[in-house]
């Protein structure tokens, strides 16, 4: 299969990353072993140890590009770090500065060439996080329920890539979904494309990362939520169906749909209407139709 553009793009960013860790590995061992040959101190090696380790870990977490750093800083998420490119601060970065000196968050300036070993697409500021903090299910129930709402949540079945995430996520936070719910296997996790995709919507939107979907659609059903699955095989279309209640809509891969599993566990299946030659939407153009045809519904 012919990789898009941002596909390369992507694995040329980890391949960068990958080398720099290597030799940030490299240059470390070799101080390590220094300091060994030279006898000094014990202190200094564990203070070296210590150094090594953290550098490793550096850029496990990071949120990169202007809107989604900006929508971040909005956020009540903790930041370790912001790297901002050297030189002139034009549009948005001043914002950033901004707001980030208010939040007293450290600052450093870097060349470009730092910044894509980071991550791709930057746009001259990034950053470092701590670990996407996934939500549980509870916690999007407890959330329909202080707003007064009757559940509305998205789950999402094999969706491996994370354009794709980032992007439902993104539709999700501006429908005032309570929360998206992704399999911790067999799905692309939010790391930081996705972050950066969804436009900042990560910092926002509840996600809860769940070992086995099929016992928590369950759960949902115990909950009093209807399940609606979207199915190119599904007898009724989509628009025809009344999304007003408390529900939750399953996207399943572009390729495969949803498992077989998940396809039994639903309460209705519903589709897309096709005229062209090509039979199936990306999952998010998908996920973005239903979506918004729940909000047209409860809106009227």
């Amino acid at each position: 299969m012919r990789q898009s553009y941002r596909d390369k793009q992507s694995r040329k960013a980890r391949i960068n990353r990958e080398k720099e860790e290597k030799n940030i590995e490299k240059k470390n061992k070799q101080k390590y072993n220094n300091d060994i040959k030279y006898g000094r101190s014990q202190k200094t090696i564990k203070s070296k140890e210590k150094d090594f380790n953290s550098e490793e870990k550096t850029y496990e977490d990071v949120v990169a590009g202007r809107n989604a750093v900006l929508e971040l800083l909005k956020s009540d998420r903790d930041i370790n770090k912001l790297y901002i490119e050297r030189g002139e601060k034009h549009g948005s970065i001043s914002e950033i500065l901004a707001k980030a000196k208010d939040k007293k968050i450290v600052m450093v300036e870097v060349s470009r060439q730092k910044l894509d070993f980071m991550a791709e697409n930057h746009q001259g500021v990034i950053a470092v996080v701590p670990p996407f903090n996934y939500a549980d299910v509870d916690d999007i129930l407890d959330l329909a329920e202080q707003k007064g709402e009757d559940p509305f949540i998205i789950i999402l079945d094999g969706i491996e890539d994370v354009h794709n995430l980032g992007a439902i996520i993104r539709t999700a936070e501006t429908a005032g979904c309570h929360g998206v719910i992704i399999p911790k296997r067999r799905n692309v996790q939010v790391n930081a494309t996705v972050s950066k995709v969804s436009a900042g919507a990560t910092s926002y939107v509840k996600v809860a990362r769940v070992n086995n979907l099929n016992e928590t659609i369950k759960y949902l059903k115990e909950k009093g939520l209807w399940i609606i699955g979207t199915d190119g095989e599904a007898d009724k279309f989509y628009y025809d169906q009344d999304l007003k209640g408390p529900l939750a809509i399953i996207i399943g891969s572009e390729g495969f749909g949803m498992s077989r599993l998940t396809k039994e566990n639903v309460d209705i299946l519903v589709k897309i209407p096709m005229f062209g030659k090509i039979t199936s939407l990306n999952a998010s153009v998908s996920s973005g139709i239903v979506i918004y045809e729940v909000v047209k519904q409860r809106n009227n």
